[in-house]
């Protein structure tokens, strides 16, 4: 997405078009001034401004300077309808205006051929609805730098290109100088890899993928006819999660619950630990396969619970791994439904690749009932994000699920 001043959008659009050597897919154009300031300085630039008679105002004084405010405006708005009505003229004749391409019926404006998708004020949200992958900020030499603006952006964990030439130093930022399209950025992002480090991560995971494919093959003959026993159904479950950049995908798990589990979660959700709702933990869930409470009020855990608390149910997710959809090591792939709760900075956890295991799973997997410390180990792990960081993790996993300490 870009997100530059509307006096040189087209020129900012078309250099990004001519030298798009990353191949990147423009989503939508933001106007930092949303259009009519663009307008109002061309207008004031002439030094003097017509009124409803034609006498010509200098602008010496304070009111004369609001009077050229309010011509400004008023011109604003005339360009706009001399716009409209040209665009109309336009479609009657079969020609397509300038500055009005309508390609299709989602988006009334566009500029050098892309949508604009939001204004300034909501430009962060959007990116949060429709998961922007990364955003360059090029305003003009005359527009004040969008801090405010920036910082939501950074807020979401969507990772930013600035223009140098506006740019100032951004302490505690992960912040790198790159070429997008004709101009020399800082990227800001959470945490930067290098294509060896990115490369050796994929190659541990294709080849921790195909050995945990191969597990649970054997895990499957085992564990198959207890849950058909139990429970007559489908052997796997699948699921809608959201991975990286709100890209939607289907996470397999082993089924250690009953048919009627999410038609039976509304019922449930008081007895939720995470009580801003943003996950679901219970200490007892009687969905899961053979969990029971007895007569005298005592909890007996059945065929379901021990899946999940030796994370033999997680074992399928090795090919969502294999597929690249998930990684060894990364946060925990939410669903739709929690991900629509979220607030900006909760999106940050989405940055990267959804993991089988991840920082706040080794912390204490079922004693974190805060959500903000879930987000907080979660960018942690992000920003200190290193191979040495994803094998330390692992190792700490194995003991935990050894030793099923805080396992959920």
């Amino acid at each position: 997405m870009i997100v530059t001043s509307s006096g040189i959008a087209e020129e900012v659009i078309e250099n990004l078009k001519k030298n798009n050597y990353a191949g990147y897919t423009i989503a939508g154009a933001v106007l930092m001034d949303d259009g009519i300031a663009g307008i109002m300085e061309e207008v004031e630039s002439e030094g003097h401004v017509g009124l409803t008679s034609n006498i010509a105002v200098p602008a010496n004084s304070e009111s004369e300077i609001l009077a050229r405010r309010e011509a400004a405006a008023a011109k604003a708005v005339e360009k706009t309808s001399a716009e409209q009505f040209g665009k109309a003229s336009a479609e009657q004749s079969g020609k397509t205006p300038a500055k009005t391409m309508e390609k299709d019926n989602c988006y009334s404006n566009y500029v050098g051929g892309v949508p604009i998708v939001a204004t300034s004020e909501k430009a962060a949200m959007y990116v949060c609805r429709e998961w922007i992958d990364e955003v360059i900020v090029v305003p003009a030499e005359t527009t004040p730098f969008p801090q405010k603006l920036v910082n939501e952006l950074q807020e979401t964990g969507v990772t930013i290109h600035l223009n140098l030439a506006r740019i100032s130093n951004e302490p505690e930022k992960k912040q790198i100088v790159e070429k997008v399209g004709g101009y020399t950025v800082l990227t800001t992002s959470i945490n930067y890899a290098s294509a060896r480090q990115l490369f050796l991560k994929r190659m541990m995971d294709i080849a921790a993928g195909i050995v945990g494919c191969i597990l649970t093959g054997v895990i499957f003959i085992f564990v198959a006819p207890v849950i058909y026993i139990q429970s007559p159904g489908p052997i796997f479950f699948s699921q809608e999660r959201v991975g990286k950049n709100g890209k939607k995908f289907k996470l397999y798990k082993f089924r250690s619950m009953y048919l009627d589990a999410e038609t039976r979660k509304e019922e449930l959700l008081k007895e939720n630990k995470m009580a801003d709702g943003k996950m679901f933990k219970m200490d007892f869930d009687p969905r899961v396969i053979g969990n029971k409470i007895l007569p005298d009020g005592r909890k007996k855990k059945g065929f379901g619970q021990f899946l999940r608390d030796s994370s033999l149910d997680e074992f399928p997710q090795f090919f969502n791994v294999l597929k690249g959809e998930m990684s060894l090591v990364g946060t925990r792939p939410p669903l739709p439904g929690e991900v629509s709760e979220y607030e900006l900075h909760h999106r940050a956890r989405l940055a990267i690749k959804p993991g089988i295991t991840g920082m706040w799973q080794v912390s204490g997997r079922s004693d974190i009932t805060d959500f903000e410390e879930v987000v907080r180990l979660d960018k942690k792990y992000i920003s200190e994000w290193n191979i040495w960081l994803d094998i330390k993790i692992l190792f700490k996993t194995v003991w935990v699920v050894l030793f099923r300490k805080g396992a959920e």
